[in-house]
């Protein structure tokens, strides 16, 4: 497996590489400094910085780490998803700058998404007693999570809007998963649009402009590795909607916010086989 972590300029439409890896590597977030980004890979983090890119470990004190994972909008403090006790996902959060994480989500299992862009809230899917993958949030500071979607379909990828006033992700619940959008709260849900494709892992640009997320041929089940995939983008409400880019891909393409700061670019992984 070789892995290639790239940027995509909105402006440019140009694509440009960072860092190819022989080995696997998912799910880049681009740090709120701009400097770096986020991967992980073998049950660990590691940084890549700009200047001069490579792997560095980056130590949360544990292992069996997934690609959930995720900054919060000022960089101080780090969101992931280990499965470290095996009973399933579970959410910690930690300084970003490197101490002691704590475990956000009640119970397991749990899947790290998105944070508002206050940084007070995040958003994770979750499966409670039937199973069935829904929508959450809940408190950084702490408090009750608050489930919003009922069950209608397997949900996943949630992410906020530029404004944190509503929140955007996949659901299958119209047959095979499309893009959805909802308010903060659960209220209001809505397919964006409808088309042939399985599309997954809807990310917002912070400028409130853009939404990026990942189309699978049509018939794909859930959302696996090294299939013809394609990045997808449009406008905050899912119009002009385009092709930007196809490669092989899927899991580990964009499962987490991959924005640049500003809104200007974003970060992909795209893989072929050894």
């Amino acid at each position: 497996m070789k892995s290639f972590l790239e940027t995509y300029d909105i402006a440019t439409g140009q694509s440009r590489l960072v860092l190819a890896h022989d080995g696997l590597i998912e799910a880049p977030n681009w740090a709120a400094s701009g400097d770096h980004f986020l991967v992980n890979g073998g049950g660990a983090l590691y940084r890549v910085p700009l200047t001069k890119p490579r792997l560095e470990p980056f130590d949360t004190g544990f292992t069996r780490l997934n690609n959930d994972h995720g900054y919060s909008p000022d960089g101080r403090l780090l969101a992931f998803s280990t499965h470290h006790a095996g009973n399933g996902a579970e959410i910690w959060v930690m300084p970003a700058s490197g101490g002691a994480a704590r475990r956000l989500s009640p119970q397991p299992p749990s899947w790290f998404h998105g944070w508002s862009p206050d940084g007070e809230t995040v958003t994770y899917v979750a499966a409670r007693g039937s199973r069935v993958i829904d929508v959450y949030t809940i408190p950084v500071g702490g408090g009750p999570e608050t489930r919003l979607t009922g069950g209608e379909g397997q949900c996943d990828g949630p992410d906020f809007s530029a404004d944190g006033a509503r929140i955007t992700y996949n659901c299958d619940r119209t047959g095979h998963a499309q893009i959805w959008v909802m308010n903060r709260d659960g209220s209001g849900q809505m397919q964006l649009f409808a088309d042939d494709h399985v599309n997954w892992f809807p990310h917002p640009s912070p400028c409130g402009r853009h939404l990026v997320y990942l189309a699978y041929p049509p018939g794909t089940l859930g959302h696996p590795a090294l299939l013809p995939v394609a990045l997808v983008l449009c406008d905050a409400e899912g119009g002009n909607r385009r092709r930007i880019r196809e490669f092989t891909g899927g899991q580990g393409t964009i499962n987490v916010p991959s924005w640049a700061p500003d809104g200007s670019a974003f970060a992909y992984i795209r893989y072929e086989a050894a």
